[in-house]
């Protein structure tokens, strides 16, 4: 019962607040298949949360659904303390939850710019506005704003997307989902594809991101990495959530144990 004792001796930090996201009992079945069952989360301001599991766990179903993109078969989300219904991601979005996918969803033949704004376009004021004319000046205006808080250096914001290297690339992700972004950041597989030195930019990016307040969720199959970055990781196996671990309580090789399921076989049998 380990995970039971470090979930309790961590949770100390934040009793009496109010997490900017919750989830209670969410379950999620597709006919027969039960892909979550009874899952609860809470993600508390300025913390880095690594969601774990092996594949077919339920992290990115889990993802999905508190992105908006994905409906439950049950329970509650909750922002800010207050039920709310996500039904699709642009309710999530206006909610300040942002996403960050292994694909990146950027436009390659747009400027970094324009990828910011992607959806989001601000028109100019007075007459032009109202005939849909663009302020492009001022969205590359406010991308460098917004870059630069999160100290992203890419170079010149005019740059079209398709031309920058993945780390720059994800960076545009990141720095998106920063700028738009006033509750959560669900990050899933953020560094997949990139590579050692790209991979150490974005997790300098997280790090920046929880500096600044904002909690952020972190989907990952590089257990070291997640060791080393967040303050909480959570198990899921099987569709539920069966430990809330703590870096700095245990290792590397205790959260393989509990993701394998053999922590859980052993806690089971009084091991």
């Amino acid at each position: 019962m380990a995970a039971t004792v470090q979930a309790e001796e961590g949770k100390s930090a934040s009793q009496g607040k109010t997490p900017l996201l919750a989830a209670r009992q969410i379950t999620k079945h597709y006919g027969s298949v039960q892909a979550l069952r009874g899952v609860d989360l809470e993600l508390y301001p300025g913390e880095i949360v690594g969601l774990v599991g092996d594949n077919g766990a339920g992290k990115s179903t889990l993802v999905n659904i508190l992105s908006g993109a994905l409906q439950p078969s049950g329970g509650t989300i909750l922002v800010d303390g207050d039920e709310v219904s996500l039904n699709s991601s642009i309710e999530a979005r206006n909610r300040g939850i942002e996403t960050v996918y292994q694909d990146l969803a950027l436009a390659p033949d747009l400027s970094v710019w324009a990828n910011i704004f992607l959806g989001r376009e601000t028109t100019r004021k007075g007459f032009l506005g109202w005939l849909g004319w663009l302020d492009r000046k001022a969205m590359s205006t406010d991308t460098e704003r917004s870059l630069d808080r999160t100290r992203i250096r890419i170079g010149s914001v005019q740059s079209k997307a398709g031309q920058l290297s993945g780390g720059q690339r994800q960076a545009i992700a990141v720095g998106r989902a920063v700028a738009w972004g006033s509750k959560v950041i669900l990050m899933d597989e953020p560094t997949a594809a990139l590579g050692v030195e790209q991979q150490q930019r974005v997790v300098e990016l997280i790090r920046t991101v929880s500096k600044g307040g904002l909690p952020v969720l972190l989907v990952t199959h590089n257990l070291p990495q997640v060791h080393s970055l967040c303050d909480r990781v959570l198990v899921l196996f099987q569709g539920q959530l069966i430990a809330e671990l703590f870096p700095a309580q245990c290792s590397v090789e205790e959260i393989v144990s509990w993701i394998t399921g053999a922590a859980l076989t052993r806690s089971t049998n009084g091991g």
